[in-house]
């Protein structure tokens, strides 16, 4: 049995807090005999005997070194068969203040991954980082020159304490090493500690919480404060507090045998440059992070028969997770035991109940060798699927799937939002447990799918034609895109009256296929290299088909890859949406606070209905300057890049002038407004619809329609983009009708994002389309229109018009004057 004591030490170097765990033995663990370490002579060292270091009053936690607890010193003693041997260095968030890094770091998130080696040098032992991005064979010459020219930096040093008994072992206090701002495992990072002005560590509100012993993992616990004169919160404290979890862990023996990345098929990848390469220059080479996953039996597996792993995938149950939501959980992990028959598997991944005492004593959520499902008590809105690869060969080691409490409450939110006018379950706030539990099933095959390896893919819902989404049989057949890797969490198209619908997403084709492709085991190769063509191979009989494509989530220019759409065409699937949309607005109070007599989830959902139409209107943006991504390889047919034809991006201006510039009147409810805030409304809509025209008026999407109409005049141009937005922002100018205050703004917010056209330059760290902006068309376009515009203002002045409207004019008169003329 573990024990954890708890012990309060003072120091005045340490104020530590710690919980220890002091054990016998451990599942698991092996002491091999290894060569004895040359032990100097006492009066040539300050290393001293094994009994006055490690003394009788330590607390032992014994695993992959044995952990010792002596006063308020802690000391790895680290057998000499662990030196020189490859292990990760992997440190995380445990806590962390509210806002950190913008709000977009989480517990849990990952600030570095180290590969790493401790080394013995005169009587020191050293942590060293090791490359794994520059390799070569051992047997080869240049392998002398790749380690001279990556010479691997030395993290720390520490001296050596003692030798064990039997000279297999050496001891060292890390005391020192774990609770100072070492910067190579620090959570602050460069950038962070310069925006929060960061002045140091304060040691007398800093400590090391606890150090415990795996058979194949080190886990250290650090709570530490920093003096910050700029904190994300309590500024009045200037004190930064962050706890941090170091994992160490051991790295297989020999590395699992890599296989090569191929960007049609989205995968996690790491990437080295082989020097061993017969090419003239150093081969980069991209492999898969993936389990490593062995048939047990390889004659009946290639003979086509499921069979099941020497080892699964086996995820763990967190103890902490609500009873009434294990078989969900449970049942979303199993989900992918389809997929993995598609790779000629069965039984690949099972989901277990955390293990009682009795079944497993050493059951520990942070021992490397348990994957677990973490449930967080947070009020955050989120799940995510971490792992832990060996930089070698891509071998995924260990994941530890977080989800947060709170999480749930965005997906009820968004089904009412979404669905509920075809929806009649949708229309509560108290959702079915039913539809609750899909609900959580899905979203936990979604993060066991990145935990497998799989990225976003975010072209799998476009495969799918959007009059389909109306149809119940087909819905329930293919869910609402061909992944679940997708983000189309919802079917926002199906309308009152459809019948049978599918509203919640699946797994779908795509996953079978790329599980197949990172899973299947090839027994006739031996290397990387030996599987390319049977991999191509697979690449090659699925391509053209929408179903079997990937999409990269990092595209902003993609209409046919967006995150949160569903659907082959934004323009009607954004239409059918709002119709939706409408419906769920004007029910919202019969939903909510008549039901609860309050109006803080009328507040909550109104808000996120206007975030819901705003991904709606960025759908039918992304169309204008759009290109098609569809990659392949030179002995395939076609181009990579393939612009948006110049009908739909006119159709997509127009869609925009309708649906998001003129007034949306629907979303300006006085029974919302007026019972969720005093004031504000105009400006709320002002923001909404500024934030996707300051979109449409870019640089970046000005000079892709610059360079499309250069290659193809029949292209749509940035020219035609400017005058179409113009001829829609200032309709009223034409027409002679008065201003209303909602348009007023919006033609104001047209202003200044010209001026931002004229006077600003390309953001170097945003942008991916770099030109030289005072010497393309951009100031020449802008500048002409804003002459048009200046001569549109001055003509309606003449005209009858009311004071907002004409003092508005000659605002917009003066403001085109200063830009074009600032002297």
């Amino acid at each position: 049995m573990r024990k954890i004591l708890s012990l309060a030490l003072c120091s005045f170097v340490l104020m530590s807090c710690s919980t220890v765990q002091s054990t016998s033995s451990k599942k698991g663990t092996s002491k091999t005999a290894h060569a004895k370490t040359d032990s100097p002579k006492k009066s040539q060292s300050k290393i001293k005997d094994y009994d006055k270091v490690i003394t009788k009053d330590a607390i032992t936690d014994e695993g992959l070194f044995n952990v010792h607890l002596v006063g308020d010193k802690y000391y790895f003693e680290i057998p000499t068969e662990h030196l020189n041997t490859d292990m990760l260095l992997v440190s995380r968030f445990a806590k962390l203040p509210a806002n950190l890094g913008g709000g977009y770091v989480n517990a849990g998130s990952k600030t570095n991954t180290r590969m790493i080696n401790w080394e013995r040098f005169k009587d020191k032992i050293l942590i060293k980082e090791k490359s794994s991005s520059a390799v070569a064979s051992d047997s080869l010459p240049i392998n002398v020159s790749v380690k001279s020219n990556n010479y691997e930096p030395i993290l720390y040093a520490f001296d050596i304490a003692a030798f064990s008994k039997d000279s297999l072992s050496v001891v060292i206090d890390v005391t020192s090493f774990y609770s100072s701002d070492v910067k190579s495992i620090s959570g602050l990072g460069s950038r962070l500690r310069s925006s929060y002005k960061v002045k140091n560590l304060d040691k007398s509100r800093s400590f090391i919480n606890s150090i415990k012993s795996f058979p194949e993992n080190i886990e250290v616990i650090q709570d530490f404060t920093y003096n910050a004169s700029n904190p994300p919160v309590n500024t009045g404290d200037e004190t930064i507090s962050i706890q941090m979890n170091q994992s160490m862990i051991l790295l297989p023996k020999t590395p699992m045998q890599p296989r090569l990345f191929d960007e049609r098929v989205g995968w996690f990848t790491l990437s080295q440059y082989d020097y061993s390469s017969e090419e003239l220059k150093s081969d980069q080479k991209t492999y898969l992070r993936r389990w490593k996953l062995i048939p047990k039996d390889i004659e009946a597996y290639n003979r086509g028969e499921l069979v099941e792993p020497v080892k699964p995938i086996v995820y763990y149950l967190d103890p902490a997770t609500p009873m009434k939501f294990r078989s969900y959980m449970k049942e979303g992990i199993e989900l992918w035991q389809k997929a993995f028959e598609a790779a000629g598997f069965k039984n690949a991944i099972i989901a277990k109940d955390p293990p009682t005492k009795a079944e497993d004593p050493d059951f520990s959520p942070e021992d490397i060798r348990y994957s677990v499902v973490r449930y967080v008590a947070s009020t955050t809105r989120n799940a995510t699927g971490p792992s832990v690869s060996d930089p070698r060969s891509g071998e995924i080691i260990e994941s530890d799937i977080i989800w947060y409490h709170n999480h749930l409450r965005s997906y009820r939110n968004r089904y009412m939002l979404e669905t509920g006018a075809a929806n009649p379950s949708a229309r509560t706030l108290n959702t079915p447990d039913e539809e609750i539990g899909e609900m959580m099933k899905m979203v936990i095959a979604h993060e066991v799918g990145h935990t497998l390896g799989l990225p976003h893919n975010m072209s799998a819902s476009y495969a799918y034609d959007v009059e389909s989404y109306r149809d119940g049989e087909f819905t329930q057949k293919n869910g609402i895109a061909a992944t679940i890797m997708d983000y189309a969490r919802y079917n926002y198209i199906a309308q009152p009256g459809d019948e049978n619908i599918r509203f919640i997403r699946q797994l779908g084709p795509y996953d079978n296929y790329a599980i197949n492709y990172g899973y299947r085991y090839i027994d006739e190769a031996t290397s990387a290299e030996d599987e390319k063509e049977t991999l191509n191979a697979w690449i090659t009989e699925k391509a053209g088909d929408p179903i079997y494509k990937f999409g990269k989530q990092s595209s902003r220019f993609d209409p046919t890859a967006q995150t949160e759409d569903i659907g082959n065409n934004s323009i009607k699937a954004s239409t059918y949406g709002l119709k939706n949309l409408k419906i769920v607005a004007k029910n919202l109070p019969s939903w909510t606070s008549d039901k609860t007599d309050n109006y803080e989830d009328l507040e909550e959902l109104y808000g996120e209905l206007l975030s819901v139409w705003g991904r709606y209107i960025g759908h039918v943006v992304t169309h204008i300057g759009g290109v098609v991504e569809d990659t392949k390889n030179p002995s395939q047919e076609g181009v990579i890049y393939t612009p948006e034809s110049k009908t739909e991006q006119k159709a997509a201006v127009a869609w925009l002038h309708k649906n998001a510039f003129e007034t949306p009147s629907w979303l300006i409810d006085k029974s919302i407004l007026q019972n969720i805030n005093y004031a504000g409304y105009t400006d709320r809509m002002r923001g909404l619809q500024s934030r996707h025209l300051n979109n449409i008026l870019s640089f970046e999407r000005l000079g892709r329609l610059i360079d499309h109409n250069a290659l193809d005049a029949k292209n749509y141009s940035a020219l035609e983009l400017l005058s179409d937005i113009r001829t829609g922002i200032w309709s009223e100018s034409k027409s002679g009708i008065n201003v209303s205050v909602f348009r007023r703004n919006l033609q104001r917010a047209y202003l200044d994002a010209m001026f931002n056209l004229m006077t600003e330059d390309l953001n170097p760290n945003r942008s991916r389309q770099y030109f030289n902006v005072n010497q393309s068309d951009v100031r020449a376009l802008v500048r002409g229109e804003l002459n048009v515009v200046k001569r549109l203002l001055t003509l309606a002045l003449k005209r009858n018009l009311n004071s907002e409207t004409k003092y508005h004019y000659q605002d917009g008169i003066e403001r085109i004057s200063n830009i074009l003329d600032p002297k």
